[in-house]
């Protein structure tokens, strides 16, 4: 999936990446898991254990101006892409960080230009808050907030 070039378009610098570089991240996420109770989730198809992405809970450290809040995300494989997974997995890891873990300061960032990303944040009923630069890659993103209740 990371080596997609489609796929890492609005990830980052847009760069694919190994499946060294993948075993790396795949790592820092259970060391999150461990840490801090939360973290991304692998998501597979039901009916046939397909692993297609993954969504959850992180924390946002490469754009320090949105903490203490905890970032949403998703990525997904492109045959995946349009059938409404990472919407599904989404309303359930937010469900997850709110319900479960009380968890009310959260944001999704995605880079300008990656519109369905946007639309997910708008269905999981999220508010614009601001654009700014993201200072790994000098690349426009968009942050979305979960309005305090």
């Amino acid at each position: 999936m990371c080596s997609d070039p489609d796929v890492m378009q609005y990830i980052g610098n847009g760069v694919t990446r190994t499946a060294e570089d993948a075993a790396r991240y795949i790592e820092s996420f259970e060391k999150e898991w461990s840490e801090k109770g939360f973290g991304l989730f692998a998501i597979e198809v039901k009916k046939t254990g397909d692993f297609i992405g993954f969504t959850g809970l992180s924390s946002p450290n490469f754009l320090p101006e949105v903490f203490p809040s905890i970032e949403i995300g998703w990525r997904y494989s492109k045959p995946s892409w349009g059938k409404g997974y990472a919407s599904e997995a989404a309303i359930t890891a937010l469900s997850f960080g709110v319900d479960e873990l009380g968890i009310t300061d959260i944001v999704s960032i995605y880079q300008i230009g990656n519109e369905a990303s946007m639309r997910i944040m708008q269905k999981l009923g999220m508010i614009f808050d601001r654009r700014t630069i993201d200072p790994t890659c000098n690349r426009e993103v968009g942050v979305y907030r979960l309005p305090q209740q």
